[in-house]
């Protein structure tokens, strides 16, 4: 099926986009607001072994860059799941 030629397939391919987007962006805010600043506190009573570290102090500087660049590849292989789905993968270079 091609998106150009069924409305309903397009509107269809941008809703599950659309909802992947906010997905993973749910679980970005998740990660960098909620444990690097709204829970950090709770978070800090756990301490990461073998560094000392607390948690929270963790997730603040460096567990959300860590989320963020996984959730970039979890992006990427959904969306060739989603486009081979829809009709619309691209076949490799030309």
């Amino acid at each position: 099926m091609s998106q150009g030629s069924d409305p309903r397939g397009a509107s269809g391919y941008w809703r599950a986009h659309l909802r992947l987007l906010a997905g993973l962006l749910c679980v970005w805010f998740a990660v960098s607001f909620g444990a690097g600043i709204l829970f950090v506190e709770a978070l800090n009573r756990v301490r990461i072994p073998g560094t000392g570290f607390p948690l929270g102090f963790w997730f603040a500087q460096q567990g959300s860059i860590c989320v963020f660049v996984a959730l970039i590849f979890v992006y990427a292989w959904r969306m060739r799941r989603l486009d081979a789905r829809f009709g619309v993968a691209e076949n490799g270079p030309s």
